[in-house]
């Protein structure tokens, strides 16, 4: 893919996607493998650093992530999947570049405090010092662009910085990233938090009409409109954010109606229901198709990882030598 850049890019093996990840990411990233060389990372060290009690779905949520992804359109004939713990040379590079970061400077990170705010988790030094594995994850690839929405920006900052600290120290080895803003609006969970598969709060990309029904249907709406005529507010309205994102044509019209009380909120549910039911049934059926054949999804990952794989090799050669470790 000569002329083209290369984006690092990929998610935690958490269980399955959900509507989220499609708005935000996913359509995006299939449009991306268009004109860049994209790598996809499947990042199963990064969920020990949350639910390392829990090692045994590790293995389940990493297919689920694949049919998602497979689901929405990425490509592996055009982008490399990778599994990042059968490439070694991300954690080796992950501890060189530890060495080259400030405590301080991570314990500034906003979604480190974020995370164990919310999460309500005691935090340890896997989970403090993330973003530097994810730093690692980018530059053993050398790859010059990241995709991210504006709660990832500081993550990317922190590759710059070590990228310019470890050039500074050794000499040119490692370009700086630069962030490709997704401007996409973050998709409120149902219960109007940001969606996040750790708030149960999501909308799976393969759910069943009934789970869209029952999720929609306790979406929270405008707390200030009691009855269906008053005057709404759609800015505050969880079914409104989903309309922007998935009914696009019909979002004036029906900012116009909620305004002047033409329509109610169990109508404006309802509609939405059913416009969910039909934009996911495709989901539905390519993820049943994908789910029959689990060594398919396996061989994928495989066969990606191991074109990966020499790129961090050479890479790694190279931070050896110019730190002084080479045999």
């Amino acid at each position: 893919m000569e002329g083209k850049g290369r984006i690092l890019t990929g998610h935690r093996p958490t269980g399955p996607r959900h509507l989220g990840h499609l708005v935000g990411t996913l359509e995006n990233w299939a449009r991306l493998q268009d004109d860049h060389e994209c790598f996809f990372l499947i990042a199963d060290l990064h969920v020990l650093t949350t639910d390392y009690t829990h090692p045994q779905r590790i293995r389940s949520s990493i297919a689920e992530v694949l049919m998602d992804w497979l689901a929405a359109g990425l490509d592996p004939e055009r982008s490399t999947f990778v599994l990042q713990s059968a490439v070694r040379e991300h954690a080796e590079l992950a501890l060189l570049f530890s060495m080259l970061i400030t405590v301080s400077r991570l314990e500034r990170n906003p979604a480190y405090k974020e995370q164990v705010r919310e999460l309500g988790l005691t935090a340890s030094l896997g989970l403090l010092s993330y973003p530097v594995l994810q730093v690692a994850d980018i530059l053993v690839y050398k790859a010059d662009t990241v995709p991210v929405g504006e709660d990832q920006l500081p993550h990317v900052e922190i590759t710059r910085e070590i990228a310019r600290r470890f050039n500074s120290l050794y000499g040119q080895t490692f370009p700086e990233p630069k962030s490709l803003l997704s401007h996409v609006p973050r998709l409120p969970g149902i219960d109007g938090r940001t969606m996040h598969t750790s708030y149960s709060n999501t909308i799976p990309l393969f759910a069943s009409p009934a789970e869209i029904e029952r999720a929609v249907m306790s979406m929270i709406t405008d707390p200030a409109r009691i009855h269906p005529t008053e005057p709404g507010h759609p800015e505050v309205c969880t079914i409104f954010a989903y309309h922007q994102a998935f009914n696009r044509e019909m979002t004036p019209q029906i900012e116009e109606d909620c305004r002047r009380g033409e329509m109610g909120c169990v109508q404006c549910k309802c509609n939405l229901a059913k416009l969910l039911r039909e934009q996911l049934e495709p989901f539905r059926r390519i993820r049943q198709e994908l789910a029959a054949c689990p060594s398919y999804l396996w061989d994928i990952l495989e066969e990606g990882t191991a074109r990966a794989r020499p790129i961090a090799q050479t890479t790694m050669e190279e931070v050896r030598e110019k730190m002084g470790l080479s045999k």
